[in-house]
């Protein structure tokens, strides 16, 4: 089962909600609006609900009658919320949305929950998506990855903790036992044309897969 969260970051930044035809959607504050608006009726909305108008609130209460709805002043963020939320689903997969392109600080304390979750989670994979970018994290071990031409560029960063013992094979610059040190920007913007090996011994590993506009 694949769950969508949808937050209220710009909308030229959200991806085609038609690749998850069967998903089970969360609206995150005005997130709710932005699925309702493409017709999409969101199996929940969670947030504080500050950034939505008095009729855009009351158009989610006439949805969400029993909505309990966060205070403004909080320790979790909405984002947050939604993503404890998602997990009352049993997904295999969280796909994060709209949480790109507007506020800095909004995408780094989006980017820090689902690196939190799926260290809580690592049975369930958490992925930010917008229109031209997935991200995500990777545990130490041996991970394939197939090649998708929507995302031809796949650059690898350490997160939290310093990559030891990283390879990669089958892509088009090859890596053996190297480390990615924390500030690293060396192994970016490497490309597949099959279905390429990644490896490593400890450490954190974020993914980011990316197009051109």
């Amino acid at each position: 089962m694949i769950v969508v969260v949808t937050a209220g970051g710009p909308v030229k930044e959200l991806p085609d909600f038609s690749s998850w035809p069967s998903a089970i959607y969360i609206g995150v504050d005005a997130g709710t609006i932005v699925l309702l608006e493409r017709g999409i009726q969101p199996a929940a909305a969670v947030g504080d609900f500050d950034s939505v108008s008095a009729a855009e609130m009351a158009r989610i209460e006439m949805l969400f009658p029993e909505l309990n709805r966060a205070a403004a002043e909080k320790d979790e963020t909405d984002t947050e919320l939604a993503l404890e939320k998602a997990m009352d689903f049993a997904p295999e997969t969280v796909i994060v949305t709209g949480v790109t392109g507007g506020r800095l600080d909004h995408y780094m304390s989006a980017l820090q929950a689902i690196y939190k979750y799926q260290e809580k989670f690592p049975d369930t994979g958490f992925v930010l998506v917008n229109r031209q970018n997935r991200i995500r994290f990777l545990a130490p071990g041996v991970h394939r990855i197939s090649p998708d031409p929507t995302y031809r560029y796949i650059s690898f960063y350490s997160f939290a903790q310093e990559v030891q013992g990283f390879n990669l094979k089958n892509f088009k610059y090859e890596v053996d036992d190297e480390a990615i040190p924390f500030g690293s920007t060396r192994f970016i913007s490497n490309e597949l044309e099959t279905e390429g090996v990644v490896s490593f011994a400890s450490g954190s590993c974020i993914v980011i897969e990316s197009s051109d506009q």
